[in-house]
């Protein structure tokens, strides 16, 4: 049988299961109907909720603009799935190609799709949080239950860690006339994610709107009363704060540990596959029937030196879903490669923040629009001698810009002169990242090395 009778035969008639019921795996499911899958197609989710969407979580469903139970994605189209939701997967038997779930099934693939995602890292003591008060925000139900408490009286809202989740939550417990305590253990907000220099910025912008912000210092323990409310927090300076809800937000944990043992390359970086979403194995030899997409994925990019990439980012999903869907059902010839430029948006005290491309691989910056002192600005970040990424605060209008100067490899600094004559400088100067070899919550794009197998990466609670 030639190669092309079997890409029809599996068309027609394979079994195609995707883990992970999310906007990814959603939208590679309707990708594969659209391009004529037919055959069996089952979506597994952990949580008892078809795919919804999340960046309104921390923006308007904690202001009450929009119920977390109204954030269900749209669809493009039918999908004709069987649904196994509230049920997580924790295996894989690639000999035997079946997935199992955590409810002792299993289920055969011909075809398995992973987008599992992320999920909030939890606070590093159990004890202190299960404490009633104690949030993380990742999931409709913990919008849900933030919501209700913020809305219940509350005197002081405790936010740990100030990368852009963090920074959301403050921005919307001040808009609710909260008070707001951000506990950053970095030199200021938004570091790990656009540099000291922007991160200044942000740094003014939260103290102009109220917030009790407290940089260079981490959060040591909760305490609670005797019925197990959160009471106070204890401060790495010696300080004490009294507050009834802490709101954690020290980043994500790409979900991939139910593969353990499986021979996948996967670990807390993610899942490594090919730029055709085609997964590694741990020897670095890529499978033809396992893909990956959307924030549990990492892949090679040649804009980044090849190397690979972890995207948390809500367009990179919808993307990387459609392109590893089409490969799936494709003989080689046809597949395509996944280059999308990595983009993201927050919006945070009245202010739009996006960006482009990869920051945080930026060994110089310039301001090439606006001023920093009026929080209206674009920087244009520079990586050995390129334009490799740029940042606005409400000036998304020059993106598309830069986006092309990205994709073209243009030189660094910028060769045009400033279109505003607002600017402070075409000087280039040092954006001022943190060390990389220190953890850091506030990437949303990672930079993951060359290899595919997994070095495993520890996340140091003293710095939390």
């Amino acid at each position: 049988m030639s190669a092309d009778t079997d890409v029809e035969v599996l068309r027609r008639e394979g079994r195609i299961v995707v883990v992970g019921a999310s906007l990814a795996g959603l939208r590679a499911a309707e990708t594969l109907r659209e391009q004529g899958f037919t055959g069996s197609l089952t979506m597994i989710g952990d949580e008892p909720y078809e795919p919804y969407d999340r960046p309104p979580l921390s923006k308007q469903a904690l202001l009450g603009r929009a119920r977390p139970e109204d954030t269900a994605l749209p669809r493009r189209r039918d999908i004709d799935a069987e649904w196994r939701l509230g049920v997580a997967a924790e295996g894989l038997d690639r000999d035997t190609k079946q997935v199992r779930l955590t409810n002792g099934d299993t289920v055969p693939y011909d075809r398995l799709l992973i987008t599992t995602g992320t999920r909030a890292r939890p606070w590093f003591h159990p004890e202190e949080a299960a404490l009633d008060g104690v949030f993380v925000l990742r999931t409709r139900d913990d919008s849900a239950r933030l919501l209700r408490k913020l809305t219940g009286g509350v005197s002081r809202v405790l936010v740990i860690g100030a990368g852009f989740t963090g920074s959301e939550v403050a921005s919307a417990c001040r808009e609710l006339g909260l008070e707001v305590t951000v506990a950053e253990r970095g030199p200021a907000p938004l570091v790990g994610a656009l540099g000291g220099v922007i991160g200044a910025v942000a740094d003014r912008l939260q103290r102009k709107h109220g917030v009790d912000l407290r940089c260079g210092v981490s959060v040591t323990a909760l305490e609670g009363d005797d019925v197990g409310r959160l009471r106070r927090a204890h401060l790495s300076d010696g300080g004490v704060i009294d507050v009834e809800v802490a709101v954690v937000s020290l980043g994500a944990m790409r979900n991939t540990e139910w593969l353990a043992g499986s021979g996948v390359a996967a670990g807390p970086r993610g899942i490594a596959c090919d730029a055709g979403c085609r997964v590694f194995d741990v020897n670095g030899i890529v499978t033809d029937d396992i893909y990956a997409a959307g924030d549990v994925a990492r892949s090679p990019h040649p804009l980044f030196d090849y190397q690979f990439l972890a995207l948390e980012h809500w367009g990179n999903a919808v993307e990387q879903a459609e392109i590893a869907a089409h490969n799936m059902i494709c003989a080689g010839p046809d597949r395509r490669p996944h280059l999308w430029l990595p983009m993201f948006w927050s919006t945070q005290f009245g202010v739009n923040i996006k960006s482009v491309g990869v920051p945080t691989l930026g060994d110089q910056m310039v301001v090439a629009q606006g001023a920093l002192a009026e929080e209206r600005f674009v920087a244009v970040y520079g990586y050995r001698g390129r334009v490799i990424a740029a940042a606005a605060f409400d000036g998304a209008k020059w993106l598309g810009f830069y986006e092309q100067q990205i994709a073209s490899g243009a030189p660094f600094p910028p060769e045009y002169r400033a279109v505003d004559r607002r600017t402070e400088t075409l000087h280039p100067i040092d954006p001022d990242f943190p060390d990389p070899h220190l953890p850091t919550h506030g990437a949303t794009v990672t930079l993951t090395g060359h290899s595919p197998s997994e070095r495993r990466v520890a996340f140091v609670p003293s710095h939390a």
